[in-house]
């Protein structure tokens, strides 16, 4: 019987250990070296998955993937680059390609793609979307409705704690959409002056106001048939948050010194790490912006609320950051229980730098608890949700204290962003009636 994987890379060594890596998760697979032999291998015989990289002599992945959609519609295909960005994934789904692997990956990541693409039952492999590797029933279901809702125009609010994804869950939606051909687009809400936040999204004339010496498109124009991602939507302010409801609205923006407006066809994605209820009551978020933004609804539950996720996600880093010379193969058991006994205030980003960090660390061929660098009193085992709100408070402090208070420094070392630290900081104030407007 043929194989039924094929794989085609023109590097005799990349062929030679991926064709092992395939023979260690029990697919036979047969190589070849450009894509002209590929298509000749395909008319001979049955292929279920073609394995390609993207640069080849003569013919190159993506105009191999075009082809074999074409002439052989029954066969997937799963693209290797040595490099992935925004760009070369719309390529690659413009061109047929069922998924990516970007160099270098191991085992775990093989064996989700060949499932993938050979048809395996879910059993087999857990859930990928956008990178985001789940067997939470909650998850599966979250993942699911945004596969669904990809196909529409509506808008879309992803709220989450930072660090759980959000921003790659909203580039998944628009390169499953029809708008895949078109601009993805990002704009951090809360990394731009709000003097300039209008400029930004909507763009101005030359001489609009002082310094404006061009005419420049905003964000909006730029995302043109594409989709618009408003990145921590919930820090812009009320008067720009009614422009921004009006372009919704109309289809139409007012560019900065424009007497005219400019249509618009964008699809919005807006994210958020507040929750908008509370905003709404304190007055801080517009109502009628809130109606139209959540059309769709998706949270992000925070990674302390799926513990058995994180055993699975602290091997796929591993597998993912793991390199060549590295002698650590895998996790020992006691260091997994301290990996799920941690509140992880930085969610999935903080678990991935802390595997990564004790890769660095470890020379060994298993990760144990001290190459992790957790408080040994704060892994010690499952913690429900009320310790683990404690200690995730005393982490925050402690981390706080040892670098002098520096913010900045305090949120490179947990792996959040400075305004997860603020917000935290504003939180715990609050709760000890201290007034807000002391918060700084």
């Amino acid at each position: 019987m043929a194989p039924k994987i094929l794989l085609v890379d023109d590097e005799p060594v990349i062929r030679r250990t991926l064709v092992q890596m395939l023979a260690e998760l029990g697919h036979e697979a047969a190589a070849v070296g450009s894509a002209e032999e590929a298509l000749t291998h395909l008319a001979a015989g049955t292929c279920r998955l073609l394995l390609a990289d993207v640069k080849l002599p003569g013919m190159s992945g993506l105009g191999l993937a075009e082809e074999v959609r074409a002439r052989y519609p029954e066969t997937r295909t799963v693209l290797i680059s040595g490099h992935s960005s925004v760009e070369l994934a719309v390529q690659g789904m413009q061109a047929g390609a069922l998924d990516f692997l970007t160099k270098p990956f191991g085992l775990s990541r093989l064996r989700e793609v060949v499932a993938q693409g050979l048809g395996s039952s879910g059993a087999e492999a857990p859930h990928s979307l956008a990178g985001i590797v789940t067997e939470d029933p909650r998850m599966l279901g979250l993942l699911a409705t945004a596969g669904r809702v990809a196909q529409s125009a509506a808008p879309v609010l992803i709220q989450g704690e930072s660090g759980t994804g959000k921003e790659l869950l909203a580039r998944e939606i628009h390169l499953r959409s029809p708008r895949r051909d078109h601009p993805f687009i990002a704009l951090n809400c809360a990394a731009v002056p709000e003097a300039l936040l209008e400029s930004e999204l909507f763009g101005h004339e030359r001489g609009a106001f002082t310094g404006a010496v061009a005419r420049r498109l905003g964000k909006f124009e730029a995302a043109h048939q594409g989709t618009l991602l408003l990145d921590e939507v919930s820090e812009t302010a009320p008067p720009f948050q009614a422009k921004l409801l009006r372009a919704l609205q109309q289809g139409e923006l007012d560019r900065v010194g424009r007497d005219r407006p400019v249509r618009v066809d964008v699809r919005i994605v807006a994210t958020t790490n507040r929750n908008l209820h509370d905003e709404l009551q304190a007055g801080r978020f517009r109502q009628d912006l809130f109606f139209r933004l959540n059309v769709v609804p998706l949270r992000l539950p925070p990674l302390r609320e799926r513990p058995g996720d994180i055993p699975l996600l602290a091997h796929h880093f591993l597998e993912k950051h793991r390199m060549a010379q590295s002698p650590a193969r895998g996790i020992s058991a006691t260091a997994v229980r301290h990996l799920q006994g941690y509140p992880w205030p930085g969610n999935i980003r903080e678990l991935e730098s802390c595997v990564q960090r004790a890769l660095l660390l470890c020379q060994e061929p298993m990760l144990q608890p001290s190459h992790l660098q957790l408080d040994p009193g704060l892994s010690s085992g499952p913690l429900d949700t009320g310790k683990r709100s404690d200690v995730e408070r005393r982490l925050i402090l402690a981390t706080l204290d040892r670098v002098g208070g520096n913010r900045t420094r305090a949120a490179d070392a947990l792996g959040v962003s400075v305004r997860t630290i603020r917000n935290r900081l504003r939180q715990y104030r609050q709760e000890a009636g201290i007034p807000a407007a002391s918060v700084v």
